[in-house]
């Protein structure tokens, strides 16, 4: 075999992390068949966008970004499984990105905190944008668990295994080489999807209806011997027009979409919904020992329409505009409606870029950064409304205390701050502009009047 052969069938962390999200989409497909119709619909969504708007739909990533373009959810139990996931996505070159609290997000019960992997170097996004919302329970929070029911909690998570030793030496392996040849990589792929199937195991009964009585989320992570996708989101052009278009096929979607309203001005930050967590047969252990057919709701169709990233400012104005009340009225008190005026305000990001305008004369093009990342609010609400049962949550009790800095304690590697992450992006591009320009960096950041593509709440 040749260098060159060795070469072809050697697969780098980008190509792990997108043949990884086809075939979870593959197995969550067979396994959720209304998810297929959830594609098909975004599918047809977004062509008839870009049909309609043309190169203006694909202002915020292109088509073929948007149409590979998934986020998952996981749920773990401890920081040793959290750490075991750290090494997978690893491999495919995804990093832990923010800190999400979803115990304080929402009304009912939700007792778990998050983090998400994801890719953070910008042609990484663009190569492959997987990322994975990875919850963990926390069973010390006296909130919901008792000190009796934490200790049985946490020896029953404490026994199981979730991934084996060898998906996990060549995660190791990947990441150590950058990456894995043809064979390891088959396999390594096998494993990780087969780690995030739904259990065929006999479920707990009593175990579980106990878990569930405090939370839905708590006995989903911590009432079954493994653990599995709870969803799987594609990103859509028309978040509005999809949801009308499920329910026309009879699929019963939450009642809302979760994030920003509908408005005329520029889409920011991240919009969700889903259909209803579906009812799906599991055989459980009776106390007796029989093992007997049931069903369970734990798992949805989420789908995401993602806009421009913003700043601390940003996201302080939007918080203070959620918290009033997500209407157009609100976010047009709130947010400028042109790209440009976020630019002046300080509350989006956007990168430069040096082009030429057709007649050897340079021209500075700025485009919005998209947002990466995940709202704790909307999590939570997408969450909550596929919830059978508020479940149980004494407010009078000490919440256990859990900040960024614990959380990367407890995955084991840099948490990375979402915010840097953009700033660091929209500074590397000043920077090469300016350079090419032979200019000062902030005198391309101080003009937002340069020239830009024209779209609904862009400006020229």
């Amino acid at each position: 075999m040749t260098t060159d052969d060795l070469r072809a069938t050697f697969h780098e962390p980008w190509q792990l992390r997108a043949a990884f999200a086809r075939s979870l989409s593959d197995m969550y497909g067979r396994e959720v068949p209304a998810y297929t119709t959830l594609l098909e619909v975004s599918h047809d969504v977004n062509a008839d966008v870009v049909r309609a708007r043309g190169a203006d739909a694909e202002r915020l990533g292109s088509i073929d970004r948007v149409t590979a373009e998934r986020h998952g959810a996981i749920r773990v139990g401890t920081p040793a499984e959290l750490q075991q996931v750290a090494r997978i996505f690893g491999a495919m070159g995804m990093h832990p990105v923010g800190f999400y609290d979803l115990r304080d997000a929402s009304s009912s019960s939700v007792p778990v905190i998050s983090t998400a992997f994801r890719p953070i170097d910008r042609a990484e996004l663009a190569r492959n944008p997987f990322r994975v919302f990875t919850s963990m329970l926390v069973p010390s929070d006296r909130r919901f668990f008792s000190a009796d029911l934490q200790a049985r909690l946490e020896t029953f998570l404490d026994a199981r295994t979730l991934f084996g030793p060898e998906l996990l030496a060549l995660a190791d392996r990947a990441e150590a080489d950058g990456g894995l040849a043809g064979d390891d990589a088959a396999e390594f792929l096998r494993l990780a999807t087969a780690a995030f199937e739904l259990g065929r195991e006999p479920v707990d009964q009593a175990w579980y209806r106990e878990l569930e009585a405090v939370s839905a989320v708590a006995a989903d992570i911590g009432g079954v011997p493994s653990t599995h996708i709870n969803h799987l989101t594609p990103r859509v052009l028309d978040i509005d027009d999809l949801y009308a278009r499920m329910e026309a096929r009879g699929i019963t979607m939450i009642d809302a979409i979760q994030g920003p309203p509908l408005w005329e001005g520029p889409d920011v930050l991240l919009r969700q919904t889903s259909f209803r967590a579906l009812a799906e047969p599991r055989t459980f252990r009776t106390p007796d020992g029989d093992v007997v057919q049931d069903s369970l709701r734990v798992r949805f169709g989420e789908v995401e329409a993602r806009g421009i990233a913003l700043t601390r400012e940003g996201r302080a104005r939007y918080d203070a505009a959620i918290a009033e009340g997500a209407t157009p009225e609100v976010w047009r008190r709130t947010f400028p409606d042109t790209e440009a005026g976020l630019v002046e305000q300080g509350l989006g990001w956007f990168t430069y870029e040096v082009t030429d305008d057709g007649a050897g004369a340079p021209v500075v093009r700025r485009e919005p950064v998209v947002y990466e990342d995940f709202l704790p609010r909307s999590a939570a609400g997408i969450f909550q409304s596929n919830l059978t049962e508020e479940g149980s949550k004494d407010a009078s009790q000490a919440g256990a205390e859990r900040d960024a800095d614990w959380m990367a304690g407890a995955v084991g590697r840099e948490l990375h701050d979402p915010f840097d992450l953009y700033a660091a992006q929209v500074a590397a591009s000043l920077a090469a502009a300016a350079h090419r320009l032979g200019v000062a960096p902030e005198t391309l950041a101080a003009t937002p009047s340069v020239p830009t593509t024209t779209s609904t709440g862009a400006d020229a």
